[in-house]
């Protein structure tokens, strides 16, 4: 019988895999914490009406996994979280201490093609600030994500944080005789610039309703560079950044717009500039979507940076941490059948010493259990043979340097730690 495959764009997490998460993880919330913002979550379902509402057409209706309850209610797998989050403080909007900081990591899913990069299941970290309306609060948000990108060893060479204004590009276009009722149009069509070859591009800037000329405008606007000096809430961004130490990783960026419709100001994208990759993470202010679900209008910024590529950009960057799989400091092997219960008996006490200790399952060669210590980075075998167990003594050896010690069973736990540099 064939071996049954997972489905389609899914991961199997083994522990090697798993350990790059949970460091993962423990980065994202050391940082994230390291600012103020508290930890949450929403529900892996909700009903498709939230998403419908200010979603892009594109995510609802080709990207997200779709179905309908036993009660008829048509709902999705989640394929992002600001919209749950909008919907959450909604809920309690009159109740939650302002500024809102929050952040999150977990599971998400979308249905795409599955490609280098791409998965239809895959872990987000969100990160948003609800109830402040400033270039501030949108520099602290672009400030952690370079914060992030400095603590995980992604440099300013490696990692760009590009960012544009929404507010900047409808004055721009408004400027360029485009119309205001194709400026939704003319969103979607710079945030799949790079995704479209030059000829192909311009036939589907035609279909948006431009003109030649409008085109022609429309591409004069995204090559200048300099057009953010006169935008008050740019150059306030910017100072801002300065400020908290992130402008080293920021450029201004008059081809990023991000393609969800609910952005109304500052818009951003980490980029890697070997250009392999497009967004690392995005995001930007969005100051109508909690009162678009229901609740008072309260502005918000924030972001979402996915797992995948990230872990594509630090294997490029020899930045990928060495981690171990196995959470043992000690194992206690299994010499013959007469030392068991005394092996057993140790392996408890170290337990209780405050160590992670495993015991090897069989007795048998004490080679081929070092070697399994080897293999799972165990840095700590204690030895207990018919002499050591009559003394009331153990050998401790040190894996990685070979060092090996005897002392009493009383002595272990301390002699451990001492050999693991705890």
């Amino acid at each position: 019988m064939a071996t049954i495959q997972p489905v389609k764009g899914t991961r199997d997490f083994y522990p090697e895999d798993l350990a790059f998460r949970r460091w993962l993880y423990e980065h994202i919330r050391t940082v994230s914490e390291s600012h103020g913002y508290q930890e949450f979550d929403g529900p892996f379902i909700e009903r498709l009406e939230l998403y419908a509402a200010k979603s892009s057409e594109e995510l609802v209706k080709e990207q997200s996994f779709v179905f309908a309850d036993r009660g008829g209610d048509m709902v999705a797998l989640r394929p992002e979280l600001t919209l749950s989050l909008a919907r959450m403080v909604a809920q309690r909007s009159k109740s939650l201490p302002q500024p809102i900081r929050w952040w999150s990591f977990g599971p998400f899913w979308r249905y795409e093609r599955p490609q280098k990069g791409r998965s239809r299941e895959f872990f987000q970290w969100n990160i948003d600030l609800v109830g402040v309306e400033s270039p501030q609060a949108d520099a602290e948000i672009a400030s952690i994500g370079a914060a992030f990108f400095r603590a995980v060893g992604l440099g300013p060479r490696i990692i760009r944080i590009l960012v544009n204004d929404r507010r900047l590009a409808e004055r721009q276009l408004e400027q360029a005789g485009i119309p205001a009722r194709l400026w939704p149009g003319v969103f979607k069509l710079i945030d799949r610039r790079d995704k479209l070859s030059a000829a192909a591009w311009s036939a589907y800037a035609l279909e948006t309703g431009l003109d030649a000329g409008q085109l022609s405008s429309l591409q004069h606007i995204l090559e200048d560079t300099e057009a953010w000096r006169t935008s008050p809430e740019m150059v306030a961004f910017f100072a801002a950044a300065e400020a908290l130490g992130s402008s080293e990783y920021l450029a201004y960026d008059p081809t990023v717009i991000r393609g969800l419709d609910y952005y109304t100001g500052t818009v951003f994208e980490a980029r890697d500039t070997a250009g392999e990759h497009r967004a690392i993470l995005g995001g930007g202010r969005y100051d109508n979507l909690v009162a678009d679900v229901g609740g008072e209008r309260l502005p918000g910024t924030g972001f979402a940076m996915g797992d995948v590529v990230l872990g594509l950009v630090l294997a490029s960057a020899a930045a990928l941490p060495t981690l171990r799989t196995s959470p043992s400091v000690v194992l206690v092997t299994n010499f013959d059948t007469t030392t068991q219960q005394a092996s057993l008996i140790l392996c408890q006490t170290l337990r209780a010493g405050g160590l992670q200790a495993e015991w090897y399952p069989e007795p048998g060669r004490i080679p081929r259990q070092l070697k399994y210590a080897d293999r799972l980075g165990i840095p700590v075998a204690a030895i207990l043979g018919p002499d050591e167990v009559q003394a009331g003594k153990l050998t401790l050896k040190h894996l990685p340097s070979g060092r090996q010690i005897t002392c009493t069973q009383a002595e272990a736990v301390l002699r451990i730690q001492e050999l693991i540099g705890h």
